[in-house]
């Protein structure tokens, strides 16, 4: 592992440098006011005497707007209103992630660490003072050893890197993780990190074995040097609260050369409702090697002319082949009424593909595909998160229906627990939501309109549609997934920015390991320079 540069020398040089600057930022800073003062610290921490400008850009760089904007993934926070960092770092090696840190705490501005995912909020890229982002996307190599079926993964690899280099050695092993080929490894990885083999080997953070750290005195950190609690914390505690996260080693997992694949659309019409009854019952609790997430969508009506119905989709797969997956069903789920016609067989990469576009699958999408990180191509969406510990009832049911078709544009995206995911205790990572959870509910709407007033329509839609399903859901606390992030949660009740405030997020988030998250954050970063809008908070 590389040593950081922290030997006495290099810090009584870089405290000089404190000294002599801190007059330049008695006044509020500016992009013109950090950005040659950052340069002469960063370069003499990484001892580069190179020109920067591919690297640290300020915001006079002309290409200071596109690296901004490749990695926004919601264009709510893609205008001209939006605040801008001051700087942005795209550091290329582990120095360069060290001396940003170093530097940004040494003139005092705050950072926010990206790396290339779907910051639903944008808080990795925005914030209501002055700061610099720190953008990983360089940093995403993935090196397999299926000898030891083990990978090391860079924090700015995307997941459709990842499963692509896996696939590049091995047709039989995999990694579970998130359906989406652009989510950032980083960011899925710190929150948790689910995807659709969850009911067989469970989170992502359940298979990870070391992973590398630069910390708030710019050391670069691994599981030993950095110690089993802060290890635990970055195995599903939220992104940047503890340090900036490098990279993450993994187990690979097992996968059979033929998997199955399928999709069954139904409407209201055509008995949905006792359906989705029967998903409830059976999606937790069938064979783990099955994961059938369940999309609910308010849609027209193609059988009563111009009126609403929701439509519910059950998009799965199946760790084995076709015949024994509709044999499993046709006992447990006969309202699906899955036919052999209905699937496909394929495998795991094809898998993986189909789940992120069937038409591409369809078409005869290579697994380059994955490799494509479609930059700066966001629409407009929020998104929010649900726990349901007890079946939701027909009654209840049709009440939820009339409520969705009411709002207009929110869907629900049902994904099922059970398996893996009941075998693993609360506290064993950060990550609480475990045994006694049939599924989880993330609320989805998406829009075109930059509107605000188009913004202010769709996003009181999710809140309202939230509200109503409170007597569905968890309670005390009532729970979401911080790989969901919802800005809404914790606001209005406290202080901003206050332990308070991090209690209410923290506790929905963590449930009983936010106290154990904040003993942690106060012993590596009490004055806490890494932070964000819903990090750990530090208790005073």
């Amino acid at each position: 592992m590389a040593k950081p540069k922290t030997c006495l020398a290099h810090l009584s040089q870089t405290l000089f440098l404190l000294i002599t600057i801190s007059a330049t930022f008695a006044a509020t800073p500016t992009s013109e006011s950090v950005y040659p003062t950052f340069l002469h610290c960063f370069k003499h921490y990484t001892n580069s005497s190179t020109q920067l400008n591919n690297i640290v850009f300020s915001q006079t760089n002309p290409s200071f707007s596109t690296v901004l904007q490749n990695y926004i993934r919601n264009a709510r926070f893609n205008t001209t209103s939006t605040s801008k960092p001051l700087i942005i770092v795209t550091p290329l090696q582990e120095s360069h992630v060290q001396g940003t840190v170093i530097c940004a705490k040494s003139i005092g501005i705050q950072i926010k660490i990206r790396s290339g995912g779907h910051d639903y909020e944008g808080i990795s890229y925005i914030s209501d003072e002055p700061f610099i982002i720190l953008d990983l996307f360089n940093i995403r190599k993935v090196y397999v050893d299926i000898e030891k079926e083990t990978a090391m993964i860079q924090a700015g690899a995307t997941l459709g890197e990842v499963y692509y280099r896996i696939w590049e050695k091995s047709k039989v092993h995999g990694f579970p993780a998130g359906v989406c080929p652009t989510v950032g490894v980083g960011g899925h990885i710190s929150g948790g990190g689910y995807g659709n083999m969850l009911r067989k080997y469970g989170l992502s953070v359940d298979n990870v074995i070391d992973a590398q750290i630069v910390d708030v005195k710019g050391r670069l950190l691994d599981r030993k040097s950095m110690g089993e609690d802060l290890f635990w914390a970055i195995k599903g505690g939220g992104g940047a609260s503890f340090g900036v996260v490098l990279s993450y080693t993994v187990k690979l997992v097992s996968v059979p050369e033929i998997v199955t694949i399928f999709r069954v659309m139904k409407t209201l019409e055509e008995n949905a409702t006792d359906l989705v009854v029967q998903w409830q019952k059976v999606a937790p609790n069938t064979d783990d090697r099955l994961f059938m997430r369940l999309l609910l969508q308010p849609v027209t009506s193609k059988k009563v002319k111009k009126s609403k119905t929701v439509r519910a989709s059950v998009v799965a797969l199946f760790l084995g082949g076709v015949d024994e997956v509709v044999s499993i069903l046709r006992n447990e789920f006969p309202l699906l009424g899955l036919k052999k016609e209905d699937c496909n067989e394929t495998s795991w990469i094809g898998s993986v593909i189909w789940w992120n576009d069937d038409d591409a699958f369809n078409n005869g999408a290579k697994p380059e595909t994955l490799l494509d990180r479609n930059l700066n191509s966001a629409s407009f969406g929020k998104r929010k998160s649900d726990y349901v510990q007890k079946a939701i009832s027909k009654h209840d049911l049709e009440s939820i229906w009339k409520k969705m078709i009411e709002q207009g544009k929110v869907g629900f995206v049902f994904n099922p627990y059970g398996g893996k995911m009941d075998e693993i205790a609360s506290d064993a990572t950060p990550f609480p939501h475990r045994a006694g959870n049939l599924f989880k509910i993330q609320y989805s709407v998406n829009w075109d309109d930059p509107s605000e007033a188009a913004a202010q329509n769709f996003t009181n839609q999710a809140k309202n549609l939230h509200s109503f399903m409170t007597p569905f859901v968890s309670s005390n606390p009532r729970s979401a997934y911080i790989n969901y992030r919802d800005i809404d949660i914790g606001i209005n009740h406290f202080d901003k920015n206050s332990f308070e405030e991090g209690k209410v997020y923290g506790t929905i988030y963590f449930n009983n390991n936010f106290d154990r998250l904040v003993k942690i954050k106060n012993a590596v970063d009490p004055e806490n320079f890494f932070r964000n809008e819903q990090s750990i908070p530090v208790h005073a």
